[in-house]
């Protein structure tokens, strides 16, 4: 049980909150608005599953909302004009996969710090992206919005895809070889180096991977607006890493479950439709969120010195 303290504790958070909603807030349970907190956090959702590999790995992307603006724009771009959904879902992968590559060649084979590393990349595809587009959205075809379902029923394939994507993840950290590669770089990159892992492999995969995931993101990104803003991505990374970290992902790396950072997401989401629910003012939204991940890196911080003192 004390395996997975962390993603309980998350969880009763997340009761807790849901209790109190239930009892000053029912109205907050309804069907409709419920779903469509859900579908606005799928893209949240699909970048989380591919940070937490990154931080396992003892790295982190900062890059990740400018790299969710630009593969918005591309996939707005093909869809505006009138490329195939597949063709519109393989370009937005593709410049994901290719913008994490980047960030792994920097960081795996120059042996760059990925913090620095991530904080230019940030800083070069947000400009360049304002220079190119000067604040112009995309304006996107109707077919493209919900796949050309009604809404109910996109939002529907939306969290179950979402879903998906995140379960087999889970999976693949703790199932596969792959997975436990991730854990063991993360914890020891030399032990992992003379087990026969190469650390650097390791380390671009996840950064590639990430930037799929991202691409993936801005596509159910776009299919839920009739425009492309290109800014989107703006703040993504904070909320990400957030969630993220609130889960019991370990930054120092090598610990914590795709679970947690889930259970992370989902208590954080809440908050703010929680505030006005409950009528208190909004600028306390930040600061609860606040108080959450610090509340999260204390925890951290002290399990680490329980283990050390073993």
């Amino acid at each position: 049980m004390n395996r997975y303290a962390r993603e309980l504790s998350v969880a009763g958070a997340w009761v807790i909150l849901l209790v109190v909603l239930a009892v000053l807030a029912p109205g907050f349970f309804q069907l409709q608005p419920l779903l469509s907190l859900a579908t606005r956090e799928v893209p949240t959702l699909l970048v989380v599953c591919g940070m937490v590999p990154v931080i396992l790995a003892r790295q982190i992307d900062i890059s990740v909302g400018s790299q969710f603006s630009v593969c918005s724009v591309i996939a707005g771009l093909g869809a505006a004009a009138q490329w195939p959904l597949a063709a519109v879902v393989v370009a937005a992968l593709a410049t994901g996969a290719a913008l994490g590559l980047i960030n792994a060649v920097f960081v795996a084979g120059l042996r760059l710090p990925s913090i620095v590393v991530t904080l230019a990349t940030m800083v070069t595809l947000r400009q360049g992206l304002n220079l190119v587009r000067q604040g112009e959205f995309v304006n996107l075809p109707a077919g493209v919005q919900w796949f050309g379902l009604s809404q109910a029923a996109g939002q529907l394939t939306l969290v179950v895809g979402a879903g998906a994507v995140a379960a087999v993840l889970a999976w693949g950290l703790h199932g596969l070889a792959a997975g436990r590669f991730v854990y063991a770089v993360g914890s020891d990159a030399e032990a992992a180096r003379l087990a026969g892992i190469s650390p650097g492999w390791v380390t671009c995969n996840v950064f590639v991977v990430l930037g799929m995931l991202t691409g993936l993101a801005a596509v159910t990104n776009i299919v839920q607006s009739p425009q492309v803003q290109p800014l989107t991505g703006s703040g993504l990374e904070l909320k990400v890493i957030a969630a993220v970290v609130v889960g019991g992902v370990a930054i120092s790396g090598g610990r914590g479950r795709l679970v947690g950072a889930v259970l992370g997401l989902l208590l954080l989401a809440c908050i703010p439709p929680a505030l006005v629910h409950l009528r208190i003012e909004a600028y306390w939204e930040k600061a609860l969120q606040g108080l959450i991940i610090i509340l999260a890196v204390m925890a951290d911080g002290w399990k680490t010195r329980g283990e050390g003192r073993r």
